[in-house]
């Protein structure tokens, strides 16, 4: 448990640009809530409060919603946002719940999902700090103690509650922890994962596009998911991040993205920025060859066979391995079909780069085009790190782990 602002050593600018959402349960501390959520907009957090019903008899929605950076949730059931619980779970950098009563606690310990609070708490791997507040007789109960002591062995945060004066008049344990005592919490929680801090990271991502006339053009299966999993990643953990993209998808929230289609655009732009860049991943696939010339009007099946003939493409990782400055870290990727650890390793050191993460695309449920993928992480000193099936996500911050530990090297 941590019960001073002392107790994190952790620096309140990790918050900057964070995601955090504010959980506010129905006890007379709710009023508190306010001016946390101050204080965590002051430091450059993306606030998202979430309201359980009761909540509201204490402090008005309108009033977390005029102070937040989005207007406060109050339920589980939204027609705009039907699965809302999970795009909060997802987004979310960390979670705090302040005050946090004796019921939510009770609910998130034995895994109740019962409102929408309870439901992104149970649908989230973010960090999760946990401010209980209630008399303290409650506090003192055996079964609240098992409920923190549970929480406590699974990860989560516990600023425990202060002697004080509470409702009713009473005097003892359980007043709602300092705003700067939570504030120190949310900086310690968030600590590790925002290791890029202050870091400028470009990310590419999907399969260029190369023209064969103005309606075809040769291009491949990649959907760019890993690459803006990489790109999310990268912010949450503190990143200032631009993304360059052939791919048409949603961008990640806080991600500058630079759209380009062919690989000659697509080297402009990802060396041109990789010039103040402290890391750089090519995470497209970038087409080896283009045709010589693209046809100026669709070509025609009564025409017959063309004749295409094609010259290399623009190699942008071996560039960025050639121009690599002092202390910048260069991540390539290689889809291969066979021999994929011989080919990546010969890949690692023609393109003189720092990292190479590869996977085997001929097996099912990795690669192109899926949600999940199954890498090996290489680096040029010898390192290998080989990452199990799991959810493209997990893949990225598997990668960033091992950048941010090249980064310790240099």
């Amino acid at each position: 448990m941590m019960d001073s602002p002392e107790g994190s050593n952790a620096d309140p600018y990790v918050l900057a640009g964070a995601t955090i959402v504010l959980g506010v349960t129905g006890g007379i501390a709710a009023y508190k809530s306010v001016e946390l959520l101050r204080h965590l907009m002051d430091l450059g957090a993306y606030v998202i409060p979430v309201m359980t019903e009761n909540a509201s008899r204490f402090i008005g929605a309108a009033t977390l919603s005029a102070l937040a950076s989005e207007p406060a949730r109050t339920s589980l059931f939204d027609d705009r946002d039907p699965i809302l619980h999970t795009r909060l779970g997802k987004t979310a950098d960390l979670i705090v719940v302040a005050p946090a009563t004796a019921r939510l606690i009770g609910e998130y310990a034995n895994g109740i999902a019962s409102d929408l609070l309870s439901t992104t708490l149970v649908a989230t791997e973010a960090p999760v700090v946990i401010c209980p507040a209630m008399h303290s007789e409650m506090w003192a109960h055996p079964a609240i103690k098992e409920n923190v002591a549970t929480l406590e062995r699974r990860g989560v945060q516990i600023v425990e509650p202060e002697l004080g004066r509470l409702a009713g008049g009473d005097v003892g344990a359980g007043r709602l922890a300092q705003t700067e005592t939570i504030v120190a919490a949310c900086a310690s929680a968030l600590a590790p994962r925002r290791d890029l801090a202050g870091r400028f990271v470009v990310v590419s991502a999907g399969g260029t596009r190369e023209a064969i006339d103005p309606v075809r053009y040769l291009s491949n299966r990649s959907s760019g998911k890993q690459g803006y999993a990489l790109a999310e990643a990268a912010r949450s953990r503190g990143a200032r991040v631009t993304l360059v993209t052939t791919a048409d998808r949603v961008a990640p929230r806080g991600v500058e993205v630079i759209t380009v289609e062919s690989a000659e655009e697509l080297f402009g732009a990802v060396t041109g920025l990789a010039q103040t860049a402290d890391v750089v991943i090519m995470a497209a696939a970038v087409a080896d060859f283009r045709p010589v010339h693209a046809a100026e009007h669709k070509l025609k099946k009564s025409d017959g066979i063309p004749d295409i003939a094609f010259v290399p493409t623009p190699d942008t990782l071996a560039e960025l391995g050639r121009r690599r400055r002092n202390g910048q870290v260069i991540v390539g990727f290689a889809a291969e079909t066979d021999d994929i650890i011989a080919h990546a390793k010969q890949k690692l050191r023609d393109k003189g780069v720092d990292l190479l993460v590869v996977n085997d695309v001929s097996v099912e449920n990795t690669g192109f085009n899926v949600e999940t993928n199954a890498v090996t992480i290489l680096s040029r000193d010898g390192k290998r790190t080989d990452v199990a099936l799991a959810s493209k996500p997990t893949i990225a911050h598997a990668v960033l782990d091992a950048v941010v530990a090249r980064i310790g090297e240099h």
